[in-house]
């Protein structure tokens, strides 16, 4: 094999802990945090360089206010943010914690009817949670019409989007 590579450059990385729809994981040094098939949902990813530090919430829902089951914080963008930020400095995080977006898609819109944009308005929910904490959005892949998969690497920050309209990008 040439170029020292061991495996191709899209096959998936060893994952130290899966983030299911409604969850979030938060993590210290190495390994990697990841969420798979993202479509209206949005991942919100977390990350602390000064300390190795990460956190990721896959969030099904905006608000609370839009759900008969308000138990699961981390089902929720408004209320995923704080308590990312919470389990994240109970981990040493500081100040400097910058977040990326991603997901926010409008699935199968042919069958949605007006004012079906959940993908948008989930977005914009985790936007203002942020804003509202005072955390800096440094990236997003959001919106379209296809589904991603996100992996959050530990050791360095770096956020890889895996689809199949767009390949991996990171961010």
């Amino acid at each position: 094999m040439t170029g020292g590579a061991l495996f191709p450059a899209t096959a998936e990385p060893r994952v130290e802990r899966r983030v299911r729809i409604a969850e979030l994981a938060v993590a210290r040094g190495r390994g990697v945090i990841a969420t798979i098939g993202l479509g209206s949902c949005v991942a919100i990813a977390l990350w602390d360089a000064a300390t190795s530090v990460g956190g990721l919430a896959h969030v099904l829902l905006p608000h609370p206010r839009v759900a008969r089951d308000r138990s699961n914080d981390a089902k929720f963008a408004s209320t995923a943010v704080p308590r990312l930020l919470g389990e994240m400095r109970a981990l040493g995080a500081g100040r400097g914690i910058q977040a990326r977006l991603v997901g926010g898609a409008t699935m199968f819109a042919s069958l949605a009817g007006p004012g079906a944009q959940l993908g948008d308005r989930n977005v914009a929910a985790a936007r203002e949670a942020l804003d509202a904490a005072g955390v800096r959005v440094v990236g997003e892949a959001v919106g379209g019409d296809f589904g991603r998969s996100v992996y959050l690497h530990l050791d360095g920050g770096r956020l890889v989007v895996r689809s199949l309209v767009g390949g991996d990008v990171v961010l």
